[in-house]
C-alpha cells in the first residue's frame, strides 16, 4: 500500500507543473500565431467592375440597392443631373455603429439607421447619432460611367473565417438590383 500512496502523492505533487507547462504553450502558440498573422497578413479580396445601371434610368434624388456577389448590400444614390460619375454615391448599407441597415430618404437628403436614429450625409459622413459622436462613416464602393452605363467596384467574394452571407450570394457574377 504504501508503494500507491507514493505514486498518488507524486502525481499530486507534480501536477501544478504540468497544469502550468500545458498553459504556457498554449500561450506560446497564441503568440506565434497573432506573429504569423502580422508577417503574413491576409491576401487583398479580389474586385471587379460591375454593371449597375443605366445612367438615364436613375433620375435625380432617386436612390436603389445592389447586392454585390460577394452578398454585401451597396446604397447607390444619384445627387447630380450631368450623368458623370460624379453624380453618385455608393455606400455601404450597414451602419458602422452596429451594423443595422440604413436607407436613404429623399425627403431629408440623406442616409437614415433606424437602431438608433443615426443618421448621414449623402457622401456617407456621420451628421446625427451614435455614429457621429464615434466618427464613423459609411464605407464608399467607387464608380465610374462609361458610354451611360454605370458601373460599381465590388468585392467578388466574401470575407473569409465565416461570412455567413456568402450562402445567399449567388456565383454568377451578374449584378442584382433590388
Amino acid at each position: 500500500m504504501a508503494s500507491k500512496g507514493t505514486t498518488r502523492r507524486r502525481l499530486l505533487a507534480r501536477a501544478p507543473f504540468a497544469a502550468a507547462a500545458t498553459a504556457l504553450a498554449a500561450s506560446y502558440g497564441t503568440l506565434l500565431a497573432t506573429f504569423a498573422r502580422f508577417l503574413y497578413p491576409a491576401a487583398d479580396r479580389k474586385v471587379e467592375w460591375m454593371y449597375l445601371a443605366r445612367v438615364a434610368s436613375l433620375p435625380a434624388g432617386s436612390s436603389l440597392v445592389y447586392k454585390t456577389p460577394a452578398g454585401e448590400t451597396v446604397n447607390v444614390a444619384r445627387r447630380g443631373a450631368s450623368g458623370a460619375a460624379a453624380d453618385f454615391v455608393a455606400l455601404s448599407s450597414v451602419c458602422p455603429h452596429l451594423g443595422c441597415q440604413v436607407h436613404w430618404e429623399s425627403q431629408n437628403s440623406r442616409f437614415f439607421c433606424p437602431c438608433h436614429n443615426g443618421a448621414f450625409a449623402p457622401d456617407g459622413t456621420a451628421t446625427e447619432g451614435p455614429p457621429a459622436e464615434a466618427g464613423q462613416s459609411l464605407p464608399t464602393y467607387p464608380l465610374k460611367v462609361e458610354d451611360g452605363l454605370l458601373y460599381i467596384e465590388v468585392p467578388l467574394e466574401g470575407l473569409p473565417l465565416g461570412d455567413a452571407r456568402r450562402a445567399d450570394a449567388g456565383t454568377d457574377g451578374e449584378s442584382r438590383c433590388a
